[in-house]
């Protein structure tokens, strides 16, 4: 499993990827800001960067720009943000980043993103990928497809049943509300196409008690990361 250092303003986004890379077998450390990031980078030489772009004192992709400047960006880095332009995600890309996942980060993903990353070899880091002129993207084309060159987004794949669901009644009750449990978490997962944050609004749930609630049913979260989406 690898080391990952991830960097973000917001603690519960902190917490929370924290936790699901955690739980992946990862190693975590956290930086809240690009002073924590600097100080982290240099001791631990991580394996991969999660990176959030709007931070109050160095931005992102600033932060990016730095350590590819000093030969430091020999890890992979995944940029994140709710609120970056296509040009934006153009810059970083061509400065080395590898990714972009766009607030709220689903579960599928960010899992996918983290793989991908952990197997780029060492020698491609840095080198950035083809992208198209930013003047030349439609704007239909996401912030995530122009950090793939202008690419379309993938099928998502189905996370669950459908809404018809048959349930054995003749158990004790607490099997029973468990098998429901799951079979409605899995259709709202289906539903909302894998968001752990719309989930967590459809179903009332915090998003760290919904995190643990899944994994107590048995649903699973990384079925989506085994085929294409």
């Amino acid at each position: 499993m690898a080391t990952i250092l991830v960097v973000d303003d917001e603690l519960g986004i902190r917490d929370l990827l924290s936790e699901i890379l955690n739980d992946e077998g990862h190693t975590v450390e956290l930086a809240a800001n690009a002073a924590e990031a600097r100080s982290l980078r240099a001791q631990m030489r991580p394996d991969l960067v999660l990176l959030d772009i709007w931070m109050p004192d160095t931005d992102g992709v600033s932060l990016l720009k730095e350590w590819a400047s000093a030969g430091l960006l020999t890890m992979p880095v995944i940029m994140m943000s709710g609120h970056a332009t296509i040009d934006t995600a153009v810059e970083a890309t061509r400065i080395g980043a590898t990714a972009f996942l766009e607030k709220p980060i689903t579960l599928a993903k960010l899992l996918k993103a983290v793989d991908q990353g952990l197997s780029k070899p060492a020698a491609k880091v840095g080198a950035g990928l083809p992208v198209k002129n930013s003047a030349a993207m439609t704007a239909e084309l996401t912030v995530e497809a122009a950090m793939t060159g202008g690419t379309l987004p993938e099928p998502v794949m189905d996370l669950g049943p459908q809404a018809s669901q048959s349930f054995n009644l003749d158990g004790p009750l607490r099997a029973a509300r468990d098998e429901f449990e799951k079979a409605y978490f899995e259709f709202h997962l289906a539903k909302e196409s894998g968001s752990m944050t719309r989930v967590a609004e459809k179903t009332g749930l915090e998003r760290t008690h919904l995190y643990r609630k899944l994994k107590q049913l048995g649903v699973d979260l990384a079925r989506s990361k085994r085929g294409a989406f």
